[in-house]
C-alpha cells in the first residue's frame, strides 16, 4: 500500500472515539529508504464520533465501517489527490503548488447525497447541463476552513453509495473542535502541509487509533512512531 509512496501522513489517534489526534509527516528519498520524520508533529481535530474504517487503499477490515452522516473521520490509508483553496488560480499560492489546484468558486461543490450520480465528487456546476443532488458541500464558504485543504481520496472509484463522501483535510473552526468527518487543523499548518505535498511523491494518508496503528504498522510498512505522536 505504501511500497510506491515517498511522502506520507501518519495520524494517530488515541482510541476510535477520540476527536483529536496528533499529525507527523514523513519523507523518503527512495522507496528504499526509511522513512524519515519531517518537522514536528502537529495536533489535529477529527469527526465528532472518532473513526471508523473507510474505504481506501488497505484491505476491507472487521469493524465500525464509515457510513455518510455518521461523524466519523476514516481510519485507513488514503491517498491525497488535490489541493484546494480560496486564492486565485494565478496567485503564487496556487502557482507554487504541486498537486492538481482547485480554486473555490460560487459553483464548486463537493456532493454528498447518496443518490446523485456525482456522489463524492468536486464538480463546478456551471459545468452541468443539470444538478441531481438534494445537498452538497460548498467549497467557497464564509469562515476560514476550507481557505486551504486537500481532498482525501476515501471512497472512490466507485464510490459506494452511503460509504461517506467529501472528506478533506482542512482548516479547523478552534483548537480541539471536531469535524463532521474530516480531519482539521491550524491554518499555518495547513498552509505549510499544503506547500509540502508533491504529487510526484505520490503522498498518503495513513489514519488509526493507537491500537490499530500497533497491530497493523509492520505489515502496512508504517514507520515507527511512539505514543501520541
Amino acid at each position: 500500500m505504501v511500497s510506491s509512496s515517498l511522502q506520507l501522513l501518519l495520524v494517530i489517534a488515541p482510541d476510535w472515539a477520540s476527536s483529536t489526534a496528533k499529525l507527523q509527516r514523513f519523507a523518503r528519498a527512495s522507496r528504499d529508504d526509511d522513512w524519515q520524520r519531517c518537522g514536528p508533529a502537529t495536533a489535529v481535530s477529527l469527526g465528532k464520533s472518532g473513526l471508523a474504517w473507510g474505504r481506501g487503499l488497505h484491505p476491507p477490515m472487521a469493524g465500525p465501517a464509515k457510513r455518510e452522516g455518521d461523524g466519523c473521520a476514516p481510519a485507513g490509508i488514503f491517498a491525497i489527490t488535490a489541493l484546494f483553496g480560496y486564492a486565485a488560480p494565478d496567485s503564487p499560492f496556487a502557482l507554487a503548488v504541486r498537486l492538481p489546484y482547485l480554486c473555490a468558486s460560487r459553483d464548486l461543490k463537493c456532493i454528498d447525497d447518496p443518490a446523485s450520480a456525482y456522489y463524492n465528487r468536486v464538480v463546478d456546476q456551471s459545468c452541468l447541463a443539470a444538478s441531481d443532488w438534494a445537498s452538497c458541500e460548498d467549497m467557497l464558504r464564509r469562515d476560514q476552513r476550507y481557505a486551504v485543504g486537500a481532498v482525501v481520496a476515501h471512497n472512490c472509484e466507485p464510490p459506494e453509495p452511503g460509504a461517506g463522501s467529501c472528506i478533506f483535510l482542512h482548516v479547523w473552526e478552534s483548537e480541539g473542535a471536531p469535524t463532521a468527518g474530516c480531519t482539521a487543523m491550524a491554518l499555518a499548518d495547513m498552509c505549510e502541509l499544503a506547500a509540502w505535498l508533491d504529487g510526484a511523491a505520490r503522498p498518503l494518508l495513513a489514519q488509526l487509533p493507537q491500537l490499530e496503528y500497533e497491530k497493523l504498522r509492520a505489515a502496512w510498512a508504517l514507520p515507527q512512531i511512539g505514543a501520541g505522536a
